[in-house]
């Protein structure tokens, strides 16, 4: 008996998934449990594996393509040799809304190119809904927008139309693409010889410094899955959460300290491993910070265990792989599972579960030497915390002004969760805790 793959929903986010690449072909027997198929979610690309077995018969999406979530992807049987004529895959093909047809009707005839751009007209319409496997992948839409443009090569002039050069200095002009009228000849008459050549840089010596398109040239590009989702979520994010911010400067010099120690004994211990472990223990003396708020229901969520998401930046978007427990974990524990999320984050190899959920996050831009930024929460956490760089600066020590080294330290927080006071304590621990760091070495 014939029955549909349709398209999963990977994650709670998800609408829409790209066929990465089939990892079966047509004809091929399936086990309960195996992965048939690499879709591209709005987190990862996830290997997926069926939940029956059974004969694929029909790929119904090709590799590249789009669609929603529930949509068929492809038709199997439960025998060898069953026969698929006149099945009706359960529910039809449904692709991305942006996604363009790339059948021959459905494509615009060619107009001829236009002496201006084109006013920006109204999108093609969805392809017809499919029941079998298209003939080829949806192309990207990228549109491009380009002024004719021509080289052309100077014009030599003169009050009497007539250029006087010796031979020689006109062909040299010639190769080196230089105006001769823009030449004072030192020949007799006035006439242009090869050492004024000399004097005169060759046009051709700073063509690579002239503009090769017009202003205004643009390209337009599709985004991939992975960052429609995330502009989605961080537009509404911003527009509908009422976010505040409060920045703590840290005295970082007593970390850059024991972390030296630690790399004298051959222990890697990044700065921002010791911030993970510093927020797990501080969310553990206020733990109304690890909380989120629920905007359906108009509900907060307390969160029951201290599971941080590290913001990692990957091909194509960002992912939050999550450190589960981590109040739980060592610092060295900690670090050894950060590296190996963002390895498979990188990869597109994280499960489901190790992205989806988590109760606090941190985003890390100190790599790049950022002296301060605002993180925009993700919901449904009511809070994220942005951490910067290390950088010099004069503090006050002893009453006395000395060279240091200081971090700032920025929590962005959902007011309709936590309150400003709540959010300045929590930042004071983080700050004893960050300034303190062997604590963070023994804590449990």
């Amino acid at each position: 008996m014939p029955f549909t793959l349709t398209m999963p929903k990977l994650s709670p986010t998800m609408e829409m998934g790209t066929i990465v690449k089939w990892l079966k072909k047509v004809g091929d027997h399936v086990n309960a449990g195996d992965a048939v198929v690499e879709i591209a979610t709005d987190k990862a690309t996830v290997e997926y594996e069926v939940l029956d077995s059974g004969w694929l018969r029909e790929i119904l999406l090709t590799d590249g393509q789009e669609a929603v979530v529930n949509s068929p992807m492809a038709i199997f049987t439960e025998e060898e040799g069953e026969s698929v004529e006149g099945y009706a895959p359960e529910g039809n093909i449904v692709p991305a809304k942006d996604t363009q047809a790339t059948t021959p009707e459905a494509q615009p005839k060619q107009a001829a190119a236009p002496t201006s751009p084109p006013a920006a007209g109204p999108a093609s319409a969805p392809a017809p809904l499919q029941t079998s496997a298209p003939s080829t992948a949806p192309q990207p839409l990228v549109q491009k927008q380009t002024a004719s443009t021509e080289k052309v090569a100077p014009v030599s002039s003169s009050a009497s139309g007539r250029i006087f050069a010796s031979p020689l200095a006109k062909k040299l002009a010639s190769e080196q693409i230089i105006d001769l009228s823009t030449i004072k000849g030192s020949g007799p008459g006035g006439r242009i010889m090869k050492r004024d050549l000399d004097q005169k840089p060759a046009q051709g010596k700073s063509a690579a410094r002239q503009p090769t398109q017009p202003s205004g040239t643009f390209e337009e590009i599709a985004l991939t899955p992975m960052r429609k989702i995330i502009s989605q979520r961080l537009q509404e994010a911003k527009s509908t959460i009422p976010h505040f911010y409060v920045t703590q400067t840290i005295d970082a010099e007593p970390l850059i300290a024991l972390r030296q120690q630690l790399k004298n004994f051959e222990t890697s211990i990044t700065y921002n491993d010791f911030i993970v472990k510093g927020v797990a223990l501080a969310l553990q003396e206020h733990p109304e910070v690890n909380s989120g708020f629920n905007a359906s229901k108009n509900m907060l969520i307390s969160f029951k265990t201290i599971d941080i998401a590290v913001a990692v930046s990957i091909e194509g978007g960002l992912i939050t792989p999550i450190v589960t427990h981590a109040d739980t974990k060592t610092v060295q524990e900690i670090s050894a599972e950060v590296k190996e999320l963002a390895k498979r984050a990188k990869e597109g190899k994280l499960q489901p579960h190790e992205y989806q959920g988590g109760s606090f996050t941190i985003s890390n831009m100190g790599m790049y030497g950022i002296t301060d930024f605002q993180a925009i929460i993700n919901p449904p956490q009511a809070a994220i915390l942005a951490v910067s760089g290390i950088i010099d600066a004069p503090v006050v020590k002893n009453g006395a002004v000395v060279p240091g080294k200081i971090l700032n330290l920025t929590i962005s927080v959902d007011h309709r969760a936590i309150d400003g006071a709540l959010a300045a304590k929590f930042m004071k621990t983080l700050q004893k805790l960050v300034e303190n760091p062997a604590i963070l070495l023994v804590a449990e």
